[in-house]
Parts: structure tokens; sequence; C-alpha cells
């Protein structure tokens, strides 16, 4: 039976732990609140954007992987198999890639035939235009790429990648739910796993990720901050309509 996964993502600016809301940096945390026994994997995104190298977020990750004991996907800024290298000798089991896909899609074979397609998670960042469509915006959300996310994360799948990462930025820190439409397009162009993130506010939302989204794994990145409530009790509540979960 396919369980559906939980995962947390965690976005560092300059090495720093924040919230974000509509993809800009919100809140600082200084401490660590993420339960890695009980959550099924945790993505670390660097979405720092001074143009600086990456040497602060690697340490960060060297020194989350080592007390980390679930599966850990990392991303942010990698152009080249030569940054997948780095990421993968600090810790990363994954790589989450985004605008280095969309400037050169052949970035995506080029992991997958070096690390295996399961080692390798498009991210895509998608808007809502007037016309009632959706399109991707690469650069931390803020460049327009005339890319329609459902054909983009098609073309991706045949390119490699494992995995699909799709994100709501109008939804981003919003509390009020994931993007179900944007979600349902993707999950149903492709035959990989689709992760969604962007709006969860509430463990209903994760049921309407999964049963309405169509999503393999629902990813949460404020509502940890907001509440006491843990990731096994998350759990409990999709078990406890029908949903398969990892316990």
């Amino acid at each position: 039976m396919l369980r559906h996964r939980l995962v947390t993502v965690l976005t560092f600016n300059d090495g720093t732990l924040f919230r974000t809301k509509l993809f800009q940096p919100d809140y600082r945390y200084t401490h660590n609140f993420v339960d890695s026994w009980q959550v099924d994997e945790i993505v670390m995104l660097d979405v720092t954007r001074n143009g600086g190298d990456n040497r602060t977020f690697l340490d960060v990750v060297g020194k989350f992987a080592r007390e980390c004991f679930v599966p850990l996907a990392v991303g942010g800024g990698i152009r080249t198999l030569a940054d997948v290298r780095r990421f993968m000798a600090v810790g990363g089991d994954k790589v989450v890639v985004n605008s280095g896909a969309v400037e050169r899609p052949g970035l995506i074979t080029e992991i997958a035939e070096a690390y295996g397609a399961q080692c390798v998670v498009l991210s895509i960042d998608a808007r809502k235009m007037p016309s009632g469509g959706y399109e991707v915006f690469a650069g931390c959300g803020s460049k327009a790429t005339g890319l329609e996310p459902a054909g983009w994360a098609k073309r991706a799948e045949g390119l490699g990648a494992g995995e699909v990462l799709i994100t709501s930025i109008e939804r981003d820190g919003s509390l009020q739910g994931y993007d179900l439409e944007l979600c349902k397009r993707v999950s149903d162009a492709v035959s990989v796993p689709v992760l969604v993130l962007g709006g969860a506010g509430s463990w209903k939302h994760f049921v309407e990720g999964i049963e309405k989204g169509g999503a393999s794994a629902v990813c949460t990145q404020n509502i940890y901050h907001f509440t006491e409530s843990s990731i096994l009790s998350a759990k409990k509540f999709l078990a406890d309509r029908g949903i398969a979960v990892r316990m």
C-alpha cells in the first residue's frame, strides 16, 4: 500500500532558519524545532538572494545531517554536478533543483545519470495568472519563465526527475490551504511522486492535498512554528481518515 509522506521544509537565509511569507523572509528562528524521528523527510532550501557563495549553507547542512535520521533533500543555487557533489558530500540524500533546471534542463539528466532519478527533485514555484492559468517563476519566485507548471513537470520527468515539488507562491505562509487546482494539474501530468507546499495551516489541509490534489507527500514550512502539536498527531489525524501514512 502506498504510504503518504509528511515532509518538513526548512528555508535558510544567510545560514539562518526563517519562516517565509510570499517568498520573503518573514520571521527568524534561533532554535531547532524539528522532530526528525517522526517526520518522514526533511527538505532544506537556501533562499539567500545576495548572490554570494553557499559555504555558510553547506556548513548548516553538514551539521544538521549529522543529527538527522530521515532522508534529507537539499537545494539552493544548484547549477552543476559539482554543486550536487558538494551537497551530497555534506550529507544530502537528494538534491532539489529549480532555477538551474529552468536555465538548463539538461542538468536534470546529468544528475539522474550520475546519482539516479530518485536523487532529483524538481521544484516548481508557480503563480496563478489573471487568465486563470499558471506560470512557473524562477529566481525565488521573481522571474517569469513562460513555462506552464504541468507541462514543465512532465518534461522534467522525461529528463529524469524522480519527484516534483510544487509550490504556490501566493499561498506561501498563508496558512489557508494548498492550491489544490495547481497540485492536481501537476499530479495528473506525471507518474512520479508529487510533493505539495505552500499554505498548509491545519491537518485538514494535509488531507485535502492528498485526496483532492493527488499529492504523494504533503509539505509544510510554517505550521510547526505555530503549534505545539507533534508530527505524530498529524499522522494520527490522517490515519483516522483512512489515509495510509508511516506511523
